[in-house]
């Protein structure tokens, strides 16, 4: 955990245990400063962020004496060296009980038992969980009609038209997608228009029609005449189409200016993709509602630039909605290990993957140095470790005690959903709801202000609040 390209593993998890260990000799007198110790002398192989590093599984074990053991005495077969002579006993232990604070982060996220009753407790009283929706088990996005139907997404490439009595059909005139890792039919969106013009759009991962090794993000629009899709054609494809079959992003949102907005992952590649402004990955994307590009969007008159661009620097974005209190335009994405963010997105501006980030990578080795940059934004909140966010809705209704101007996040890694308690622009505070109900793909308040969740397995839900 020390300067040069060491790497520290320590071990397969144990408890988190304040310190009981007697600690030796030369505890000392002065009082130790862990974190600047840590950012000395482990951040240079570790990562900045020790909430990032905690995040791993602990080859050597992770209690208190674990890790006093592991600084002092070193491992030398995985290239830890001793820091006996570095560091007292004091500023050893100092150490390992800064380093417990970031295994105790990640903990609270380890949710051992499955929920046993579809009624759960909250901070502002009983939610009941109903099951509205059940017959695909691999929804990704949902859309509520005019009516009160859903109409929502199967990744496997079926588009479902769900009652509001639980009876669904499958709709015609879906694209072809390539279902495969992390691709295949993905977003909903209906037009504002809808109930005149009765036009839906649908993000999915297209297959190259030449090269079966290719595919990209696509932007798909139709008429929706109640059994299946007509006229429908593509109204904006990626570029470039790469061999990769993760990070689509693939989330829509309607802007207050009437433009579409979307996002389009980074595909895998940070180091060309996301920071260029030559092609259409790792971006926020804004066009009109039949395709067209307008002439304001930041980069349209650069040459060589993707004049749809409107903000750029993102990884995987698989989360857009519009502020209905601001009218601006909120995204999060995934970080790599550590680093998902929140962002308010600006015209133009640049949102720093890979050049910043608060996270490291898979493999534990350090992707930048750097948390901020002049002339990138940072966001206005972020997660270590990561919870892999999906689906992003604003509350504005009534329904829920204490939850109006909140903000909610599906998690599909610790299978949760967030709620973000927002004031000012900023996130103040955290409720983990729903432990353990599954992978929460996507999260959206239906007109009537009702809230209901997409989750992977099991179907949709609707948020049912319980009367005292």
């Amino acid at each position: 955990m020390i300067k040069g390209k060491t790497f520290l593993v320590m071990g397969v998890a144990g408890a988190v245990a304040l310190l009981s260990f007697n600690w030796q000799k030369n505890t000392g007198s002065k009082s130790p400063d862990p974190e600047k110790n840590y950012q000395e002398y482990c951040a240079g192989c570790h990562g900045a962020q020790m909430n990032a590093f905690a995040d791993r599984k602990w080859k050597y074990g992770n209690s208190a004496e674990d890790l006093f053991k592991s600084i002092k005495f070193g491992n030398k077969d995985d290239g830890m060296p001793a820091f006996a002579q570095t560091f007292s006993d004091a500023e050893i232990k100092a150490l390992a009980d800064y380093i417990l604070k970031g295994i105790a982060n990640v903990d609270r996220y380890n949710f051992n038992q499955k929920p046993k009753s579809d009624l759960f407790e909250t901070e502002n009283g009983k939610i009941k969980l109903e099951k509205v929706f059940g017959d695909a088990k691999n929804i990704w996005g949902m859309a509520f009609l005019p009516g009160g139907e859903i109409l929502a997404t199967d990744k496997s490439g079926v588009l479902y038209l769900v009652t509001e009595d639980g009876k669904s059909k499958k709709i015609n005139g879906v694209p072809a997608v390539r279902f495969g890792g992390q691709g295949g039919l993905m977003d909903v969106l209906l037009h504002p228009d809808f109930a005149k013009n009765k036009t839906i759009y649908l993000s999915y991962s297209k297959p190259h029609a030449s090269n079966n090794n290719l595919q990209t993000t696509a932007i798909f629009k139709a008429a929706f005449n109640g059994d299946a899709l007509q006229s429908g054609k593509d109204i904006f494809v990626a570029q470039p189409y790469t061999s990769t079959r993760h990070h689509y992003g693939s989330r829509m949102v309607f802007g207050k200016d009437g433009m579409l907005y979307f996002s389009v992952g980074e595909r895998g590649n940070e180091r060309e993709n996301p920071q260029s402004l030559e092609n259409g990955l790792g971006k926020i994307h804004r066009i009109g509602a039949d395709g067209e590009i307008p002439q304001d969007n930041p980069f349209y008159n650069r040459k060589n630039a993707d004049q749809s661009i409107y903000s750029y620097g993102h990884r995987n974005p698989q989360g857009l909605a519009l502020n209905p209190f601001t009218q601006q335009l909120w995204e999060h994405e995934h970080g790599p290990r550590g680093g998902d963010e929140i962002n308010i997105i600006k015209k133009g501006a640049n949102y720093g993957w890979p050049v910043v980030s608060y996270g490291i990578n898979y493999n534990g080795k350090i992707i930048t140095t750097l948390t901020a940059k002049e002339g990138i934004e940072n966001p206005i909140f972020y997660w270590n470790p990561s919870i892999a966010p999906s689906g992003m809705a604003f509350v504005n209704s009534d329904v829920y005690k204490g939850w109006k101007g909140n903000l909610l996040v599906g998690s599909l890694r610790f299978q949760y959903l967030n709620r973000c308690v927002v004031k000012d622009g900023k996130i103040v505070k955290e409720e983990l709801l729903f432990k353990n109900i599954g992978r929460v793909r996507d999260v959206r308040q239906a007109p009537n202000g009702y809230v209901y969740l997409a989750v992977e397995g099991e179907g949709i839900y609707k948020l049912l609040p319980q009367q005292k």
